[in-house]
C-alpha cells in the first residue's frame, strides 16, 4: 500500500492548488485523478484578475492562449448594459494542465471508489494510505459522496443545470456577451470567444425553478442557439452540447471534517451570481493547504461568494497600470 501524508482527490484547478501549496511547503503529496491530462474540459473559462493574483503570476506569464475583455456586453431582463471591466478567457484543456504541471507533485490516474478511516488516517481503495484527504473532484467527487454527503447535503434550490459547447470558429464578434434572466430562463447565458478561434457558448439556470416552469434546459437551449445563429454570432451547424450540474455557494460551506477536506465543486463553491467556479475553485485549494499546514480551521471569505464587485472593480481602475497592451487584448 503506498503511503503519503496528503492524498488529493481531483487534479483540476482546487486539486493542482491545494498540491501547489502543500509540495512548495514539502509535504509528500500526491494527486490523484480519474482523467489523464490534457483532458478536454467544458467550461466557460472565466478568470478574474484575482486569480492571477492568488497564483501569485500576471496574464503576460501565462503560457497558453488567453483573451482580454475590456467590457461584458451584458443583458439583463432584455436591457443592454455594457460594463467596462478587466476580465479573461482561456481552455480548460490548456490551463488545467497548466496548473497541475506548476504544482510539480506525482500524478497518478486512478478512479476512486472506496473510502474509509483507520487510525486517523484514510485508506483509499485498499492501493493509498495518507493522514489527510482533499477532495477537489468535483460535483461528484468521491470524498464528498462518502465523507460529507449525509452530515452536509447540498440544498437542492443551489443546484444549477447547464447545457454548454466549446468548438473552433473564426468568429468575428470578438466581445463576450452575458444574458441573464432572458425569455423566462431563471438563471443565465453566455457566449464567450476564446484565442486561438474558439468559442464556448452555454447557459445554466436553477434546476429546480426550471421544473417548476415544466421546460427543460435543452429547450432553453435550442431557443438559445437559434436566437445566437439569427443574430451572427454562431455557423449554421449541428451542436454536440453536453449538460453537466453544479452547487452555488451558501451561507457556511463544510470544507472539512476530522481531516478530510473539500473544495471547489466539490464543495459547492460556485458564485451565487455569476456561477464562477475557477477563482473558488483556487481559493478553497488554497484554504485546504493552509489548514493542513497550520493545523486551522478550512473557512472561505465571505467576499468569495459574489463575483459582480470584482468585475466591477476592475472596470475602475486598471489592476495593472503598467501593463503594456497584449496583441490577444479585444
Amino acid at each position: 500500500m503506498l503511503e503519503k501524508t496528503v492524498l488529493i482527490v481531483g487534479g483540476g484547478p482546487a486539486g493542482a492548488s491545494c498540491a501547489w501549496k502543500l509540495q512548495n511547503a514539502g509535504m509528500d503529496v500526491l494527486v490523484l485523478d480519474k482523467a489523464a491530462f490534457p483532458r478536454r474540459k467544458l467550461c466557460a473559462g472565466w478568470i478574474t484578475p484575482q486569480v492571477f493574483q492568488l497564483l501569485g503570476t500576471s496574464p503576460q506569464d501565462y503560457p497558453h492562449g488567453l483573451l482580454r475583455f475590456r467590457r461584458l456586453i451584458c443583458y439583463f431582463r432584455g436591457l443592454r448594459v455594457p460594463v467596462k471591466t478587466r476580465q479573461y478567457s482561456i481552455r480548460r484543456y490548456e490551463f488545467d494542465r497548466w496548473l497541475l504541471e506548476r504544482a510539480g507533485a506525482p500524478v497518478e490516474q486512478h478512479a476512486v471508489k472506496h473510502i474509509r478511516r483507520e487510525n486517523q488516517h484514510y485508506i483509499v481503495d485498499e492501493r493509498y494510505r495518507a493522514r489527510y484527504l482533499v477532495g477537489a473532484g468535483g460535483t461528484h467527487c468521491p470524498v464528498y459522496r462518502q465523507l460529507f454527503g449525509r452530515v452536509c447535503p447540498r440544498p437542492g434550490d443551489r443546484r444549477i443545470s447547464t447545457v454548454e459547447e466549446e468548438f473552433c470558429w473564426d468568429y468575428k464578434d470578438g466581445n463576450c456577451y452575458l444574458w441573464f434572466f432572458d425569455e423566462g430562463l431563471p438563471g443565465y447565458a453566455w457566449y464567450v470567444p476564446k484565442a486561438g478561434g474558439y468559442v464556448n457558448i452555454g447557459i445554466g439556470g436553477k434546476d429546480a425553478a426550471i421544473k417548476k416552469q415544466g421546460r427543460t434546459i435543452r429547450q432553453y437551449w435550442r431557443h438559445f442557439t437559434g436566437r445566437l445563429q439569427s443574430a451572427g454570432l454562431l455557423p449554421a451547424r449541428e451542436f454536440a452540447a453536453q449538460g453537466h450540474v453544479y452547487y452555488t455557494r451558501g451561507r457556511k460551506p463544510l470544507l472539512s471534517r476530522e481531516n478530510a477536506f473539500i473544495a471547489g465543486d466539490a464543495a459547492g463553491l460556485a458564485t451565487a451570481d455569476m456561477g464562477e467556479g475557477i477563482g473558488p475553485a483556487i481559493q478553497s485549494g488554497f484554504r485546504a493547504a493552509e489548514a493542513i499546514l497550520h493545523q486551522s480551521p478550512c473557512t472561505m471569505p465571505a467576499a468569495a461568494k459574489y463575483s459582480w464587485p470584482s468585475i466591477v472593480l476592475s472596470g475602475l481602475g486598471d489592476l495593472r497600470r503598467n501593463e503594456a497592451e497584449a496583441p490577444w487584448t479585444v
